[in-house]
């Protein structure tokens, strides 16, 4: 008989928080989901994921909701007081360039110092526990721009004899690069998780992630490029392209393929690993190539501007090469490509 687990997952009412939720509650697992909706101070009741968050607890009997503010020490201890916890997936984070900028103190106690909070609690109350971060590419600041990259029709892209055509890999440096507010805090976050890992001995891993999407996304204008884009198409609504004439690249990997992936780690866990992940060459799209395709599946003709004026740091091509991640778990392999994912965000997504 299979041993039933406890999940604990930070962000549960997000994009990838409640893919983990539903992955791990229909495998019979009990979870526990830390969301507080910050995501509506953040960005307003359009990003707002109450409805996400009655979704999970309606349908789900084995899913515990717990609104509570990652940065509250005190009430993070009560949880794992009370839970004997085998797994920790943390989502939880404040995700924007832009929104970063403005308050650059919430944007590093959420991503940061609520990182070192739960790394702690993990340490001293469940340090058999395996540790789940998501992190960000934009740990690498805008060094991808430094690449030779080539303008052509409908997007910008590298040339096949470049070593990092497949993808960039965790080789390219985080040092000397403009990271964005949000993505030093981040920065930060990704090396303690590591350092946990490889100091204390704790079963760490860092996923740093290309574009996350999937129909779950409550996308927003400044955070969510492929579900909010789809979802502008879908009502009518004006969007907005910063900079590169709408060919920057970004690869897009399914919350589902994510998931996936940590259940491959919790399975088979090492100690302070890092991982680029995103959708590789296998899934990736210009925002022009993604609205045609969106227009076409939607039946509706998109309505945007392209302003000259790109956003500070952003990255005008990325693409992950995941064949680390392959390489040291064979088993996982991706369930959509490029086309699915826009049909799912389209078909199902939340409007």
């Amino acid at each position: 008989m299979k041993k039933t687990k406890k999940i604990l997952i930070t962000g549960s009412a997000g994009l990838i928080g409640s893919e983990a939720v539903k992955y791990f509650c229909e495998r019979d697992h009990e979870v526990v989901g830390i969301d507080n909706d910050m995501r509506k101070y953040f960005f307003g009741n359009e990003a707002s994921t109450k409805w996400n968050r009655e979704l999970l607890t309606h349908r789900f009997k084995n899913y515990t909701h717990v609104a509570l503010d990652i940065r509250d020490q005190e009430k993070l201890t009560e949880v794992f007081r009370k839970f004997k916890i085998d797994l920790i997936i943390h989502t939880a984070a404040q995700p924007s360039h832009d929104w970063a900028a403005k308050e650059p103190v919430t944007d590093f106690s959420v991503n940061a110092l609520a990182t070192l909070y739960l790394l702690e609690l993990t340490r001293n109350l469940a340090p058999e526990a395996v540790f789940i971060f998501t992190s960000t590419n934009k740990v690498y600041g805008d060094t991808p721009n430094l690449l030779p990259l080539l303008e052509l029709e409908t997007r910008w892209e590298l040339p096949e004899s470049h070593r990092f055509y497949q993808g960039i890999n965790e080789s390219m440096s985080i040092d000397q690069s403009k990271h964005s507010v949000f993505g030093a805090s981040k920065v930060a976050a990704d090396i303690m998780v590591q350092e946990y890992g490889k100091y204390f001995g704790l079963k760490t891993c860092v996923f740093r992630g290309g574009c996350l999407t999937g129909p779950a996304h409550s996308g927003t204008k400044l955070h969510g490029f492929l579900a909010y884009l789809i979802r502008c198409i879908a009502r009518g609504d004006e969007y907005t392209i910063f900079g590169y004439e709408g060919k920057q690249v970004r690869d897009n990997i399914h919350s589902f393929d994510l998931v996936n992936a940590f259940n491959e780690v919790y399975k088979k866990p090492r100690q302070g690993e890092v991982y680029n992940i995103g959708g590789s060459r296998h899934s990736n799209t210009s925002v022009l190539e993604a609205i045609a395709k969106a227009e076409k599946i939607l039946g509706k003709k998109a309505k945007y501007k392209i302003v000259k004026t790109a956003r500070s740091g952003d990255h005008i091509w990325y693409i992950s090469d995941v064949s680390k991640f392959k390489s040291h778990y064979p088993g996982w392999n991706y369930k959509y490509d490029g086309d699915q994912i826009i049909d799912d965000i389209c078909r199902h997504g939340h409007f």
